[in-house]
């Protein structure tokens, strides 16, 4: 993968021998994906593109995953009472922006999702057989799952702009690579989209943190999984990049995931064990993971962008830092971050309306977990 290149280097780059794959459009930056010449390793790849190129960068095109993995069985797993989260006094601040979504698959036929506000965008040129629909159908429903169903959503009034973005190559696991993460922010930049929810995670690439930066200087704001690989595991990306929002999961009893990656990267917490989600072909099941607690972020900063859309991305995600309660060691700390988002005053009423007491959310019994690696 190269980052960067101008047209003059990539054409000495394919006199070389290089073959050009796939190209992004651009949008956000010109991204490559480079065959080199056959007996050229890949270090002496990345060397040539350099020599070509001063201004470019060039970066191996790892692969990246979503972050669930099964929970309890059985319904009534909802956390929301958790965060305080409450869908009258959110409807107060105003329409919420489009959210956009980079994910696997979603199964708009569910009962959640049926007439639900998700557009879905395709076309990358995805190498493998399509994804499943599983985690791309849960992490829809969680925003926007239609009210009295199944599955409700956070803001079920509110509008998906959804990427899928993953594929199945030769495996069992759905997974996306740095090109097709690119082009999927690029369409969502294209849209002017503000809120992306990337519940997903993989190693650090130079060529995915140039298009983050760059999505970023264009006023996106970024949220993605801590990862589930423990709390002695290298840091996950791209929820470890500057200014990318950071969330792990925790229970209902507050206690983190036992799977959430730990580290100084992590911004917040929000619910993600043993959520009742939905599940493709009708009805639910519980899952766990860090994917599962990114929505409740993103709806969050949705609901903030909506009182106040001149708010910046670093204003942004400092009142949501500022919207927590404080859990483990006192002060921000590698396994909570900042604290549980706490959501009922992210905005203020109106002057003119009076305050909707928070509604009372049973919250049912710990379920057990199953393992599944």
């Amino acid at each position: 993968m190269a980052v960067g290149l101008t047209s003059k280097s990539l054409a000495r780059l394919r006199t070389q021998g290089f073959q050009a794959e796939r190209q992004t459009k651009g949008t956000l930056a010109s991204v490559v994906r480079l065959i080199p010449p056959s007996g050229m390793s890949l270090a002496q790849a990345q060397r040539a593109v350099r020599v070509a190129d001063a201004g470019a960068n060039a970066d191996f095109d790892h692969f990246y995953y979503t972050d669930g993995a099964a929970g309890c069985t059985g319904t009534g797993c909802e956390a929301v009472s958790l965060v305080g989260w409450n869908l009258p006094a959110a409807q107060q601040c105003g329409p919420v922006p489009t959210i956009g979504l980079i994910d696997t698959g979603i199964d708009r036929e569910h009962e959640a999702l049926q007439g639900q506000s998700i557009e879905i965008v395709s076309g990358l040129q995805l190498r493998g057989k399509p994804s499943q629909r599983d985690h791309g159908t849960a992490v829809a429903a969680l925003l926007v799952g239609r009210s009295g169903s199944s599955a409700p959503g956070l803001l079920p009034d509110a509008n998906i702009l959804a990427v899928d973005a993953f594929y199945r190559d030769g495996g069992t696991a759905d997974r996306t690579d740095v090109t097709a993460l690119v082009m999927a922010l690029e369409a969502l930049a294209e849209k002017n989209v503000r809120v992306v929810n990337m519940s997903l995670s993989g190693p650090p690439n130079e060529v995915l943190r140039r298009a983050i930066e760059s999505a970023q200087a264009k006023g996106m704001v970024i949220i993605a999984a801590a990862g589930n690989n423990g709390a002695g595991a290298e840091p996950s990306y791209p929820a470890a990049y500057p200014g990318v929002i950071a969330v792990t999961a925790v229970d209902n009893k507050r206690d983190v995931y036992r799977r959430a990656t730990q580290g100084d990267y992590i911004d917040l917490a929000a619910p993600g064990v043993d959520l009742w989600v939905a599940a493709p072909g009708g009805g639910g099941t519980a899952k766990s993971g860090t994917s599962y607690a990114v929505p409740f972020i993103s709806a969050a900063a949705a609901v903030l962008h909506a009182s106040n859309a001149t708010l910046k991305p670093a204003d942004l995600e400092a009142a949501l830092e500022s919207s927590t309660t404080d859990l483990g060691k006192p002060g921000r700390d590698k396994t909570y971050g900042n604290g549980l988002l706490q959501a009922a005053n992210l905005c203020a009423p109106q002057a003119d309306e009076t305050p909707v007491a928070q509604s009372k959310v049973n919250v049912p019994p710990q379920h057990s977990l199953r393992r599944t690696d």
